[in-house]
C-alpha cells in the first residue's frame, strides 16, 4: 500500500472532503505513475481522482463496524511513535547516529 495514503474508516471526527481528496490523489499518482500528469493527460487524470474520490465517500458512508471510532490525536501520536522507532529521532538521523 502507498505510504502517503492514510486510512480514513472509523475516526472522530470523520474524514473530511479534502483528506478523501488527498487520498484519492495519492492513488491515481501511485496507478499511472506520474505526480503531474502532462496538458494532455489532465483531464483524464483529473476526471480519475474526481472518481476515486467518489468511489471512496461512497466506500466509507456504508462501511459498518463495532469498533468505537479512533481519536485522530492519539493515532497521531502512534505514528510518530511508530516512525522515530523506525528512523530513529530527528537528531540521531541529522548527525548520522542512531543509538537503537
Amino acid at each position: 500500500m502507498c505510504r502517503a495514503i492514510k486510512t480514513l474508516h472509523n475516526f472522530s471526527p470523520p474524514a473530511t472532503d479534502d483528506e478523501i481528496r488527498a487520498s484519492s490523489l495519492q492513488f491515481v499518482r501511485k496507478l499511472s505513475g506520474v505526480t503531474k500528469p502532462s496538458k494532455v493527460n489532465e483531464a483524464a487524470f483529473n476526471r480519475a481522482v474526481d472518481d476515486v474520490a467518489h468511489a471512496a465517500h461512497h466506500l466509507l458512508d456504508s462501511l459498518v463496524t463495532n469498533a468505537p471510532p479512533r481519536d485522530r490525536a492519539v493515532e497521531t501520536m502512534k505514528a510518530r511513535a511508530r516512525s522515530a522507532k523506525r528512523f530513529g529521532s530527528a537528531q540521531a538521523i541529522a548527525t548520522g547516529h542512531n543509538h537503537n
